[in-house]
């Protein structure tokens, strides 16, 4: 009886694995480039020969991140969005096609020429009809559009959800991200499978989208203003304790691009989206043209302190804690975990405010949650990890924050008091 229990347990989660996503991707969140918040779907290439979606931006743009430094900091995903794509299949093969004209040399030469300068490359598609331009989807062809996808040495596939039936997502979507693992050709899965559930005011099932997707759009694009980034602030905060548990190593929320070097955000609110979305252990993927990114702007990007708050490799995603005087803070426990199981921080104090002066603001470290009774050093994330001294949960802790705008620190736990 022993045996037959025991080989019913493993053929168990066999058939388990056998039904999730199991890529091994996306270990710690990605980060990259998509053109959609920048160029949307300019297909002119006439009227706008440097900003139409074309082989000539992807190729432009890999250089640029190898170039500029964006690669070396950790961004490796360059991911072509919507409006790729003719009109119409291949009436002979029904295979999507490239745009012929925008794209003449085809996708697997771009990829080509992507995997060369050491980047990787990604790709969108719909789970509908149509994509939400009005490009062919991928219902009905699904086995033939992973193994297309496949075969053009894509590294990573976002799935849209126009023109679907919401009712068919549960199964739909898994259903891809297996057809993709039946290619071969390890591919990160990203979602847009729950943004169009809450949108018609149905709750996504958290536990099944962790399964089965390395990352998942949860609400409304952003658009390049302050406000959109707000908005998307707001909904995770207040929606935290239903969806922040999900997140980890593999699998993560997204609330959309990074739009720092676009038109929408000053400098402060730049160094806040940055901020937030490492908090959020967000992917970091950048919509914007890297060729007119200002210094002070690609000098946030490039952070690699801030970098390493999203890349932490616990995987805990974090949240706001607080909200005193529109000043909230956000927090992630991070690395190192000393030898009591205490955690180290990072801790975002955010400025909602407006009223033109920087205000300072104090918290005692314990209201943040931060009790280590050994202590904690801290450093500053914006200002080259400068360190600022040792605290304990009894510190009375002051900071002064510019309208809009965000300081940013790491507390490393101590393990034998002060340093």
């Amino acid at each position: 009886m022993y045996k037959t229990i025991l080989k019913f347990l493993v053929l168990s989660v066999a058939i388990q694995a056998s039904l999730a996503l199991e890529n091994g991707l996306a270990r710690t969140p990605p980060m990259g480039w998509m053109h959609w918040e920048r160029y949307r779907c300019i297909t002119d290439c006439n009227k706008y020969p440097d900003e139409c979606i074309s082989e000539n931006l992807f190729k432009r743009t890999t250089d640029l991140l190898v170039d500029e430094g964006y690669l070396a900091a950790g961004y490796e995903y360059v991911i072509i969005d919507d409006c790729w794509l003719e009109k119409e299949r291949d009436n002979v093969t029904n295979r999507l096609v490239e745009d012929r004209k925008r794209f003449p040399s085809g996708l697997n030469a771009l990829a080509d020429y992507i995997h060369q300068r050491g980047v990787k490359f990604g790709l969108y598609q719909d789970y509908g009809t149509n994509t939400c331009a009005g490009y062919p989807g991928v219902i009905n062809n699904m086995a033939l559009d992973a193994q297309t996808f496949a075969e053009w040495d894509v590294d990573y596939v976002k799935l849209d959800g126009c023109y679907a039936d919401i009712n068919q997502m549960d199964e739909g979507y898994p259903e891809f991200g297996r057809l993709l693992n039946r290619t071969g050709r390890p591919m990160v899965y990203s979602c847009s499978w729950p943004v169009y559930q809450e949108y018609e005011g149905k709750l996504p099932n958290y536990e099944a989208l962790k399964q089965h997707c390395n990352l998942w759009r949860n609400w409304n694009d952003i658009d390049d203003s302050f406000e959109s980034v707000a908005q998307i602030m707001d909904y995770f905060s207040k929606n935290q304790d239903r969806i922040q548990p999900h997140a980890g190593p593999g699998h993560w929320n997204d609330p959309d691009m990074l739009i720092l070097g676009n038109y929408g955000l000053s400098y402060d609110q730049s160094k806040l989206q940055m901020a937030v979305w490492s908090i959020l252990a967000a992917p970091l993927i950048m919509s914007n043209d890297l060729s007119a990114v200002r210094p002070e702007i690609k000098e946030i990007l490039q952070n690699k302190h801030v970098i390493a708050v999203d890349q932490d490799p616990l995987g805990i995603q974090g949240r706001r804690i607080s909200i005193k005087n529109k000043i909230e803070v956000w927090s992630r426990p991070i690395t190192p975990v000393i030898l009591n199981g205490e955690y180290s921080y990072a801790v975002a104090f955010v400025s909602r405010r407006a009223d033109g002066a920087p205000y300072t603001i104090k918290f005692k470290l314990s209201e943040l949650n931060l009790t280590n009774p050994r202590g904690y050093s801290v450093t500053d994330l914006y200002d080259n990890n400068r360190y600022l001294g040792f605290v304990k949960p009894s510190t009375v802790f002051e900071t002064r924050i510019n309208p809009n705008g965000v300081m940013f620190y790491k507390f490393t736990a101590l393990q034998s008091g002060r340093k």
